[in-house]
């Protein structure tokens, strides 16, 4: 499975939507942009699209709701190392009211991989933030005596939030 991601203008994003109702399409309302997503078994009818491989999955994402993409810059060397730590993670968020899907997300050509998760609300999100299964899904892991610690992040990573609510028309 792959995710395309495209941005615009949220009239521009909504054409292309509706053109392409047929696809598995979802249109993200930032507050500086507006972001399509497409996920596909098979190529984008993006023209130039940002390209990931989904690597981790869980729940169909839906049209609603509030979407994090937390943008994580990783090394070449340190891809394997991030995609186990993630892959073995423990599965507490999907526990957790109000949480919708997750997507893990390998860049195809770039370094910045994304964390998608997608809540009922901002709320939901925020409680996550507060819970403990947040603190300990985010707690530095146990390095074994005499293994060195490597930094496998090339920048900080970044967090960019969405609501999959259509804005209402003024």
């Amino acid at each position: 499975m792959y995710i395309y991601l495209t941005s615009g203008t949220p009239d521009y994003m909504e054409k292309i939507l509706k053109k392409y109702e047929k696809e598995n399409m979802f249109i993200l309302y930032g507050s500086d942009n507006t972001v399509l997503l497409h996920e596909t078994e098979r190529k984008t009818v993006f023209a130039s699209p940002r390209k990931f491989e989904v690597i981790d999955s869980v729940h169909e994402i839906e049209q609603r709701g509030f979407f994090v993409f937390n943008n994580i810059p990783v090394s070449d060397e340190g891809r394997p190392v991030f995609e186990q730590r993630f892959l073995s993670r423990s599965k507490d968020i999907e526990k957790m009211p109000g949480f919708v899907a997750f997507r893990l997300l390998r860049p195809i050509k770039s370094e910045t991989y994304i964390v998608l998760t997608q809540w009922e609300n901002k709320r939901a999100f925020d409680d996550w933030k507060q819970s403990n299964a947040f603190t300990k899904a985010h707690s530095k892991p146990q390095l074994e005596p005499g293994v060195q610690k490597q930094n496998i992040f090339n920048a900080a990573s970044y967090v960019s939030t969405y609501s999959g609510k259509v804005p209402e028309k003024k």
